[in-house]
């Protein structure tokens, strides 16, 4: 009974390694079928590749696609056109007064007070080249009408010198 006993449990032990290889070639046998189906689809697809690129007319597709980029620009510039055309339209004096009153509290929360930082810009003078003065002199002597373009020569003189 003891023989029989182990011979039974190494009978059960060789089962279980028969059932494992067993188990394995199923395995692989299901990885080929696989391989193969993706060999059959690779197959396919190749074919079906080949008979699109003879049927396919690369010089037309450019035409298209040149078509469709010059219309895409035109219809973006004509969207960009009515879109300022609506903002225009839509913008009140209210609107602008509050813009400027936004940005101004945007500066004095960064802490820049624009016409104070101008008043106290300083007012030495710094050498400029002489080519840079020809022009200066030549703009404020064709601009002779005088009121404030004068006002803003003599402002931006005043800075070259500096």
């Amino acid at each position: 009974m003891a023989k029989d006993l182990i011979r039974t449990r190494h009978q059960i032990e060789k089962f279980y390694k028969l059932k494992s290889q067993l188990q394995g070639v199923a395995l692989r046998i299901q990885t080929l079928k696989s391989t193969q189906a993706m060999g059959e689809a690779m197959k396919g697809v190749t074919k079906a590749m080949g008979q699109m690129n003879r049927q396919m007319n690369l010089p037309s597709l450019q035409r298209i696609m040149q078509e469709f980029e010059r219309q895409n620009e035109k219809m973006e510039l004509v969207s960009e056109v009515m879109g300022d055309a609506i903002d225009d339209a839509m913008e009140g004096d209210e609107e602008e007064a509050e813009t400027e009153e936004l940005v101004n509290q945007v500066l004095d929360e960064i802490g820049i007070d624009m016409n104070s930082e101008l008043l106290n810009a300083p007012s030495g003078t710094v050498a400029a080249p002489a080519a840079t003065n020809k022009v200066a002199q030549a703009e404020s002597t064709a601009t002779g009408d005088g009121g404030i373009d004068d006002d803003l020569q003599a402002r931006l003189d005043n800075l070259r010198k500096m």
